[in-house]
């Protein structure tokens, strides 16, 4: 994020404002400013009836005579040696010699490499001509007027339910009623069968996936073997937004680390998550992150839990970079299983802007759009070395995710996305600063 702008940089050119940049400059090089020669009024007015004559005689272009006036003599305010000194071209590096901290702000201007892993790709636009606006327009009725139906009214009536079946909503909306018709008879009624019950419950919640994707009209395809439940692994994903987890869960009912979550979500969380393992954590509770720590090493040891996925990034990154891994997921002595997760963004960007839009508005958004287009990649488990430790184990399976999925790396904490400086650094900066400018002015 710290760039140096280098001294190769196109040069800031002060045509327009010589008199204000020259007078600065020559103060830096300890140039000392001379009073200009003062002039009476009646010289000036003189000067300027004798510019008006000649003007009238035809041997002064008058539309250059005030700015002659006005333009002021740089020669009354500099001596000989200062304006020799000066350079005929300024770069920008000669501006922010002034201090270090003026070079890593200007830096983070020209190279923000933390911001830019949360900012939504806008997509190219593409249909502003005569031939492709109406097809597009056309494409826009399709997409909300027929596979996305403004309400669900159309459930009210069982003559629309047929219908229904042929949008969207109607298959979201169908794909809940005959979830919960099954799910809650099995969830209350069979009790001292909790293996028939948690087998049970783990199919229903891979059919409610499968038809979230469908109404995305997703086109998902997975490589590598499926996963499977045994002890001493975990899964660990890039993060790109929450319907990470339900293209994985489709495939394999995983029982995910997730922050909670209000409304709608939250409510899914507390009541069907947690039949197939699910923990959460807030990450603001310090006493969270001790508990969580001890249910993933409980989770790991058994043999009939899910397979346990973790998103090691702890926040959604926009499918471009990857951010730095969390370390907790690969100090638990067990395999790593890396999962590479790539989304075409030809039809929509998957990724889920969480400070902006809710994710009910992220889901209206996929289902809007004509398709949502995902890769998923299944690595091969990884084992921590001799000698190595988990930072840099986490690290060496980011490099395999980032390079399958072709991501970039940034070293950054996904966590800093919530988390303002402390008043501590901001004071050291300031330190800083105030110092750096009183030695420049004791140079000068």
């Amino acid at each position: 994020m710290n760039q140096r702008v280098g001294t190769d940089s196109s040069p800031l050119r002060f045509a327009a404002c010589e008199s204000a940049s020259l007078p600065l400059f020559a103060t830096f090089i300890g140039a000392r400013r001379r009073a200009p020669p003062a002039r009476t009024h009646r010289q000036i007015g003189s000067q300027l009836v004798g510019r008006r004559i000649l003007a009238a005689m035809g041997g002064l272009d008058s539309s250059s005579m005030e700015t002659d006036l006005d333009r002021p003599n740089i020669e009354e305010y500099l001596t000989t040696e200062t304006i020799r000194e000066v350079p005929k071209k300024l770069h920008l590096s000669d501006l922010l010699d002034i201090s270090p901290t003026l070079t890593e702000a200007a830096g983070a201007i020209v190279d923000d490499s933390f911001t830019r892993c949360f900012k939504s790709n806008s997509p190219e636009p593409w249909n502003w001509n005569i031939y492709l606006f109406p097809l597009w327009c056309l494409g826009v009725v399709v997409r909300y007027g027929i596979l996305f139906p403004a309400s669900f009214s159309w459930l009210v009536s069982f003559s629309n339910l047929i219908s229904c079946m042929f949008c969207r909503v109607g298959v979201l909306a169908l794909g809940w009623i005959v979830f919960f018709a099954a799910f809650l008879p099995v969830h209350f009624l069979i009790r001292g069968h909790d293996k028939w019950r948690c087998k049970i419950e783990r199919k229903l919640v891979e059919m409610m996936c499968s038809v979230f994707v469908a109404s995305w009209t997703g086109v998902i395809k997975y490589h590598g073997p499926r996963p499977s439940r045994r002890p001493q692994q975990v899964f660990v994903a890039n993060h790109t937004s929450m319907i990470d987890f339900i293209i994985l869960e489709q495939m394999t009912a995983f029982a995910v680390i997730m922050q909670k979550h209000p409304g709608w979500v939250g409510f899914i969380q507390k009541t069907i998550l947690e039949s197939v393992g699910c923990i959460w954590f807030n990450r603001t509770e310090s006493k969270d992150r001790e508990v969580v720590a001890t249910k993933i090493r409980e989770h790991t040891q058994g043999v009939d839990n899910n397979p346990l996925l973790i998103f090691p990034e702890g926040t959604c990154v926009n499918n471009h970079y990857t951010v730095m891994f969390k370390k907790g997921a690969f100090e638990l002595g067990c395999a790593v299983c890396p999962v590479a997760i790539k989304y075409n963004k030809i039809f929509v960007d998957a990724f889920w802007n969480s400070k902006k839009q809710s994710f009910t508005t992220h889901l209206a958004q996929l289902m809007t759009s004509w398709a949502v287009v995902c890769d998923v990649w299944y690595l091969e488990p990884q084992y921590i070395r001799p000698g190595e430790i988990p930072i840099e184990f986490a690290e060496r399976v980011r490099d395999m995710i980032s390079v399958r999925a072709g991501l970039k790396k940034v070293p950054w904490d996904g966590y800093l996305k919530y988390f303002r400086p402390s008043p501590k650094l901001t004071e050291r900066k300031q330190q800083i600063f105030a110092e750096s400018v009183l030695k420049r002015l004791e140079e000068i």
